[in-house]
């Protein structure tokens, strides 16, 4: 007897999930339609905020490179134009070099030089009886936006 009312009352139970879950695998499907959409508009979106923040990346690169690019030429044109400074102050003919308070030297127009300036200044004191020159040498290389500056200074013993 208890046996018997044991497999009414799990038959019962079994017969109404049954029919719950017959009515509900119906309206499942109904629900989900609407978060597919909701999930293509998020992963849409997410695709876009990472591409925009890749092509930031690519464009901060880029403007790395060309700041380190214009800032090796104008460091070359700084090195250079200090050693034309030397070669006026030391001619190699032997003969007086002079040391100009303010001078300019033209680069030559050259791939590496275009669109770089230098500017130049010397200095000259006395040491007991010993004259020494500060040769001061400062590029500026500029192109678009783009303004970048180098200075070297050098220090010469004369006689």
């Amino acid at each position: 007897m208890f046996l018997n009312s044991y497999r009414r009352s799990v038959g019962r139970n079994s017969a109404s999930s049954s029919s719950l879950s017959r009515s509900s695998s119906h309206a499942l499907p109904m629900r989900q339609r609407g978060s597919a959409l909701i999930i293509g508009v998020f992963v849409i979106t997410v695709m876009f905020l990472l591409a925009s923040a890749l092509i930031n990346i690519v464009e901060d690169g880029d403007t790395g490179l060309t700041q380190e690019v214009w800032g090796t030429r104008a460091f070359a044109a700084a090195n250079s134009g200090a050693d034309a400074a030397l070669a006026k102050l030391f001619p190699l003919n032997g003969n007086a070099g002079a040391c100009l308070a303010s001078d300019v030297w033209t680069p030559p127009d050259v791939t590496g030089f275009h669109a770089c300036s230098v500017t130049l200044t010397c200095t000259a004191y006395a040491v007991d009886t010993v004259t020494q020159y500060r040769i001061s040498s400062k590029a500026v290389c500029e192109s678009g936006e783009t303004r970048v500056s180098r200075k070297v200074e050098v220090e010469a013993r004369g006689n």
